[in-house]
């Protein structure tokens, strides 16, 4: 492979990350991979931040937006992810509590809905624990689980 120069890899990653939003640390290992020094990476992603190519609020607000309403992620499935992607707690966690509450529980049902129909149970208790240990791996914090089958229960099981 040739070297690229310190221009040109900048010039690459800005043209990146004009076509969709990027963190910090996607970028650094981008460059990384393309073996570019690491006080060049630096300057590189101080430049990006300077011209607003990256910006970790804007990348944060899209990031979480994205992953809970089309890959139907809960909280603190988003907010591992974010921590992977190096992002501090202290800019993540306020666009997380921007997170409408009734969109959040309504996305949560409908999950839940949805996989109710594929799941084979003996009784209730067992469906219950299976929606239960789904909508957990899906990030979804316990307290919006219990609201959201007791809801369905309510809806589902006339007495």
């Amino acid at each position: 492979m040739t070297e690229i120069t310190e221009t040109e890899a900048l010039n690459r990653v800005a043209a990146y990350c004009s076509t969709a939003e990027h963190c910090r640390a996607e970028i650094a290992e981008k460059l990384q991979r393309w073996g570019i020094a690491y006080d060049a990476i630096e300057r590189i992603l101080d430049r990006l931040e300077q011209d607003k190519y990256i910006d970790e609020e804007r990348f944060c607000r899209a990031f979480i937006n994205d992953k809970y309403r089309f890959a139907k992620w809960g909280k603190m499935k988003i907010k591992q992810a974010l921590q992977l992607k190096k992002i501090s707690s202290v800019t993540y966690h306020s666009f997380l509590n921007e997170i409408d509450e009734e969109e959040y529980l309504s996305i949560l049902r409908d999950l839940l809905n949805s996989k109710k129909k594929s799941v084979r149970a003996e009784n209730e208790y067992e469906l219950n624990g299976k929606l239960m240990r789904f909508a957990l791996s899906r990030g979804f914090e316990m307290k919006d689980i219990r609201r959201c089958i007791d809801v369905s229960d309510e809806n589902e099981y006339p007495e």
